[in-house]
């Protein structure tokens, strides 16, 4: 998934800051006390902890984050994670430093005393080699005893846990941003849709039925008059049918599906009036459908674009829709023949428009399928009835 620029604006600050943390700390030591001496090695060994965190936020950020915020496979995600907890976790048991071993300690040194050249060095012989006396209120051990400490360092410690924590808040801070841009994106994708619907509702009224059919039809109808007068009048009301769908009803977001589809068989008894028994048109819709809705104009473009681009006068040429509703899902379906020469008028919401409106509508909720083959063009439209 994409990223946005000021995601990652915002993660090369935060990581640039830790990462100048530790020089920014050694140059205000310095500052403050003379005697410091800017010593490289400390800023290393910070950074070699960051590295880690860093890496592991990598991926975390580019391949467990998505699979919540975006695929909402949250089983997986929260496996990975706590896999990755757990492995962490081992690390960090395993990477402590050395513990001194087991034995005698030199009494500490006194304050005021000063420390000769060997002061570094543990003595080759203890100061004292009896083994450690439990002493009472009247006895004191003497100075510079250290107790043995004979059990051993406990399997998790402190540091241990602390890592473990900063990892963690890490990943939810992480994921906290994700969840930001994307409730972001959402709010920009619904301003979008809006505004989309706005700009359809001119492009429903202008191009949906283009006037090349309504001087077809009106022609139709002008030659019906003489020959079949009732037919002539059915015509009228269908057309008239149409015109009150697109005036009333294309402006929605959401339309009921058997007023849909009503409009739909309208189309067609006019467009059948232009062709001949050569043309055979097969129109497969459902007469009872559930109370549902979907946006209006979204199944005739294909219709209307088998008709311009499928059907030919020198020879005998097919369109097939169907329309099917299985729970809440609705299938469609549109096959057609090639015309030799295709009709190239201009007119209609169009392909590219319908496929911007599904993807706004419904995001990735729907599937659409055409096939281009040399003889025949075939679409099938799945989408969720809302």
């Amino acid at each position: 998934m994409k990223q946005s620029r000021q995601e990652n604006i915002i993660y090369l600050a935060v990581w640039g800051l830790l990462f100048a943390a530790p020089i920014l700390s050694l140059y205000m030591r310095t500052l403050s006390d003379t005697h410091a001496v800017f010593d490289w090695t400390e800023v290393f060994i910070v950074w070699r902890k960051l590295v880690l965190y860093l890496l592991l936020f990598l991926v975390h950020n580019f391949f467990l984050a998505p699979l919540l915020v975006h695929g909402h496979k949250r089983v997986a995600y929260f496996s990975i994670v706590a896999t990755l907890l757990v492995g962490f976790t081992v690390y960090q048991c395993n990477s402590r430093p050395e513990i001194l071993p087991k034995g005698p300690r030199p009494p500490m040194e006194r304050a005021g005393h000063r420390q000769d050249a060997d002061a570094n060095h543990f003595p080759q012989k203890p100061p004292f080699d009896e083994p450690p006396r439990a002493f009472d209120g009247e006895h004191r051990p003497p100075k510079g005893f250290v107790p043995l400490a004979d059990n051993p360092p406990p399997i998790v410690g402190e540091r241990d846990i602390l890592a473990v924590i900063v990892l963690f808040l890490m990943f939810g801070a992480n994921l906290g941003i994700k969840g930001f841009f994307r409730s972001r994106e959402d709010r920009k994708r619904l301003a979008a849709l809006e505004k989309q619907n706005l700009e359809q509702q001119l492009e429903y009224l202008r191009y949906q039925i283009n006037p090349h059919f309504f001087m077809n039809t009106l022609n139709n109808i002008h030659a019906l008059v003489d020959i079949d007068p009732e037919k002539a009048k059915d015509t009228i009301l269908e057309l008239s049918k149409m015109m009150r769908f697109l005036l009333y009803e294309g402006n929605k977001q959401g339309v009921p599906l058997s007023r849909e589809l009503d409009f739909i068989r309208h189309y067609v008894t006019l467009m059948q009036l232009r062709y001949t028994d050569k043309v055979r048109i097969s129109m497969d819709l459902p007469q009872e459908v559930p109370d549902r809705q979907l946006p209006p104009l979204i199944l005739i473009t294909f219709i209307e674009n088998a008709f311009k681009h499928g059907i030919s006068y020198q020879h005998e040429s097919f369109i097939e829709a169907k329309v099917a509703v299985e729970g809440e899902t609705l299938r469609f379906s549109c096959r057609n023949s090639k015309a030799e020469k295709p009709n190239e008028e201009k007119g209609g919401v169009g392909l590219n428009n319908v496929r911007r409106r599904l993807n706004l509508i419904y995001d990735k909720k729907y599937s659409l399928n055409i096939k281009n083959e040399p003889e025949i063009y075939t679409v099938e439209l799945n989408i969720p009835l809302l």
